[in-house]
């Protein structure tokens, strides 16, 4: 039997690619915001809802532009549970990451311990909704107002979720996403950026070409991050699977639903009011111990799920000061994605379980 990975690719039709692909070639365009990219993004905004979208090369370079074009500096109170660019976005712009833990309930950033950490250096707050769980928005909401603060959300795993009736990228200051190869919508390489300010997003678009005003004029600083015709051919012909990419992967999330009931495994909380995308299966075992027991079973037939977040990001070598976190860290520390992706058969769901039911069990 194959390898089964923690996650495949969904190719589109070859000969849907191959359409998008005659396009660029008649049009002679292939980079400098072309029709693709110009026609994915309003197709984007119209299939999700919102207002505005900026497709830019790929995810980290993403929330590196929505620190500049907020102009943060100083601290940023960020989560220790995401993947590490989240926090070397703000290293790398300058910024000095301040970490608050976790909820234990969704392994989101705690509101309450954000707000503990708000120094008068700090210019922001950076937060992730994990595995596309919902942050507590409104609680991040009334903090930033009444302590002058931007919100910059990593929405990186949030494709058509929404919550209260929003997309989840409607809010904060800016939100960015991603649009890997391995994300439920992607372009191959690719992010998105999403703002509600007319300014910041005026900022965001000039800053990801060179700062551009047109052939000749400049209207401020900026870097490449455009994206070529040939990533956002594969966004257009991604996009409309996207119904039955996210009920396909419903369906092998319900699945694992009912076979895993009654292990000693738990599950992050999916806020009220949530319309979820299924983008992971996150699963909490006992111990770090049960964990590796059951990873390396899983290893041993060919299947590989990911410790996905490890490990809690305030333990970074690169760090100047060291922050314990305990619920990020025992989070950290127990917490294995297993494979969800469309193509994963039920005889291989069938046999994920039965692997873990055996180590867990011994049945």
């Amino acid at each position: 039997m194959p390898a089964i990975p923690v996650t495949k690719t969904f190719f589109p039709p070859l000969e849907e690619y191959r359409a998008q692909l005659e396009r660029v070639w008649a049009s002679g365009w292939l980079t400098n915001r072309g029709e693709l990219v110009q026609e994915l993004e309003s197709k984007l905004c119209e299939h999700l809802g919102v207002s505005n979208c900026l497709f830019v090369n790929n995810g980290t370079i993403a929330i590196q532009l929505a620190i500049k074009a907020l102009g943060l500096q100083g601290e940023v109170i960020t989560t220790p549970f995401s993947y590490v660019a989240t926090t070397s976005s703000l290293v790398w712009e300058g910024c000095t990451p301040v970490f608050a833990d976790i909820d234990p309930r969704t392994l989101c950033l705690d509101p309450r311990k954000a707000e503990a950490a708000i120094t008068p250096r700090t210019t922001a707050i950076l937060a992730t909704h994990v595995y596309g769980i919902p942050c507590d928005v409104a609680a991040f909401e009334d903090i930033a107002r009444r302590h002058g603060l931007k919100i910059i959300y990593d929405a990186a795993h949030c494709f058509g979720v929404r919550h209260r009736g929003r997309s989840l990228f409607d809010f904060g200051d800016v939100s960015t996403s991603s649009f890997h190869a391995t994300k439920i919508f992607h372009t191959g390489e690719g992010g998105g950026l999403f703002a509600g300010d007319p300014e910041v997003r005026h900022r965001l678009y000039y800053m990801h070409n060179f700062g551009h005003h047109g052939q000749e004029a400049f209207w401020g600083v900026g870097i490449n991050a455009k994206t070529p015709e040939l990533t956002a051919a594969m966004g257009l012909s991604v996009l409309p699977h996207m119904d039955e990419i996210v009920s396909v992967r419903r369906t092998v999330s319900e699945r694992y639903d009912a076979e895993l009931a009654g292990l000693p495994l738990a599950r992050p909380e999916l806020p009220p009011d949530t319309e979820y995308n299924y983008a992971y299966y996150p699963v909490l075992f006992e111990s770090e111990a049960a964990l590796l027991r059951v990873r390396d079973a899983l290893n041993q037939r060919e299947i590989f799920p990911r410790r996905y977040f490890y490990p809690s990001l305030n333990t970074l070598p690169y760090l100047e000061v060291r922050q314990p976190m305990p619920v990020a860290e025992d989070a950290a520390s127990r917490v294995l994605c297993l494979p969800l992706y469309v193509g994963l058969t039920e005889s291989e769901q069938t046999l994920i379980v039965s692997t873990i039911r055996s180590e867990l069990r011994g049945v």
